[in-house]
């Protein structure tokens, strides 16, 4: 058993939240070690590293809600500490534009809600205002965002890293987190024969949350169904129509927010990403099949009641990975100027979607504690924005705050 002096902190996961909370430990506890375990060959491999690199403000959330209150506290905290170590961080605002009448009700909520959140600038626009904002944006209403950004999350990632190795942590590849077990006072974590002795243990396994805080003990809800959403890139000669971020009206039945805009750091623009049923927890190619996954997708009762409830929506995303057509009669609502003929196939990443036994789809960051394990059980967007204010409050909760 591999065995260390001072008392030790292990965290599963190098992806974004699980290297900020292991950034927050060695910050607040200088005198314990801080181990991160992870299975890949290096940090940032899954949703970090196939995030759409929005800084969120906080239009969506509940009031109230951790995802409301860690998202504000998170962006405020993300910007200063990419101004401070010159990592890309650029406020091209947001444009949520309503094309329809049920959009522009529903654009009145969306107003409300934001406006509870104190988002930051905000405001309502009408027809020409869209037009002054993003010229080849087409709509009935909008809000504007100016406040919302973007990022390099896996560079964030990498610069988390370089702070816990540089306090006297370790991150530890190629450990899959197998089983852990009560190993006197502490927890011992065991990948191969040989385990790793922790006082406390965090789980941030992101895809695999699930299955690793099982491995813990926790209770089997909620299970992680995982969703592709899939990315077009607008071609170069066409990425000059988009000046910044936009988004459709949510629907508020769905965690996702539906295809839109965005244009990253490196001045490149993307429509996606759609939702679509994937058949691995790492599945980035639509060919990609565990069975294993797609069992444990099956064998969950919410699952199906999810299907039941959603069956026609999980149709029309399908129907869009399939056609590009398809997939930018939607998409083109929003910029008429960007067809099909536009756009070329882009990368995909996977969504951690958590799902009650109910078939319910998880909304809000859900965190649990057991003993001397915080499990992270959903995560999902806007978590790499919150990931540092997701930090402070897992310490908090792990010190008895």
């Amino acid at each position: 058993m591999t065995e260390v002096a001072e008392r030790t902190v292990g965290i599963v996961g190098a992806g974004i939240v699980g290297l900020a909370v292991g950034r927050e430990l060695a910050r607040r506890r200088p005198g314990e070690r801080v181990v991160v375990l992870e299975k890949e060959d290096r940090v940032a491999v899954h949703q970090t590293g196939h995030n759409s690199g929005v800084v969120h403000a906080g239009i969506y959330y509940r009031p109230g809600s951790l995802k409301a209150r860690l998202c504000a506290r998170g962006g405020a905290m993300l910007r200063e500490y990419c101004a401070g170590r010159g990592l890309p961080y650029e406020q091209c605002g947001k444009l949520v534009v309503a094309v329809t009448e049920d959009d522009v009700v529903r654009l009145g909520a969306l107003a409300v809600r934001a406006g509870v959140n104190l988002v930051p600038g905000l405001r309502r626009v009408g027809p020409e205002e869209i037009g002054e904002i993003e010229p080849h944006a087409a709509g009935l209403a909008g809000l504007h965002s100016p406040r919302t950004a973007i990022t390099d999350y896996p560079a964030i990632a990498r610069a988390f890293a370089g702070d816990i190795v540089a306090a006297g942590g370790e991150i530890r590849f190629g450990f899959p987190v197998r089983r852990v077990a009560p190993a006197g006072a502490g927890l011992a974590v065991f990948s191969g024969a040989e385990p790793v002795r922790v006082d406390e243990l965090i789980l941030c396994a992101g895809l695999q949350s699930d299955l690793v805080a099982g491995s813990a003990g926790d209770v089997p809800a909620p299970r992680i169904v995982p969703f592709r959403g899939e990315y077009m890139r607008v071609v170069a000669e066409k990425a000059g129509l988009v000046h910044g971020l936009i988004y459709p009206v949510p629907d508020p039945r769905y965690p996702f927010l539906g295809v839109h805009y965005t244009r990253r750091v490196d001045g490149s623009v993307e429509v996606g990403p759609n939702a679509v049923l994937a058949t691995a927890r790492e599945g980035y190619r639509r060919g990609d099949l565990s069975p294993r996954d797609v069992y444990g997708i099956a064998a969950w009762p919410g699952t199906w009641r999810m299907v039941a409830r959603h069956w026609r929506t999980g149709i029309g995303e399908l129907r869009g990975s399939l056609s590009k057509r398809a997939y930018m009669r939607i998409a083109r609502r929003y910029v008429p100027a960007i067809g099909a003929e536009d756009v070329v196939r882009a990368g995909a990443g996977v969504r951690a979607q958590a799902v009650d036994r109910d078939g319910s789809l998880v909304d809000d960051f859900r965190i649990h504690r057991l003993g001397a394990v915080i499990a992270i059980r959903n995560a999902p967007s806007p978590a790499a924005t919150s990931s540092m204010a997701i930090a402070e409050h897992v310490v908090d909760v792990l010190d008895g705050g």
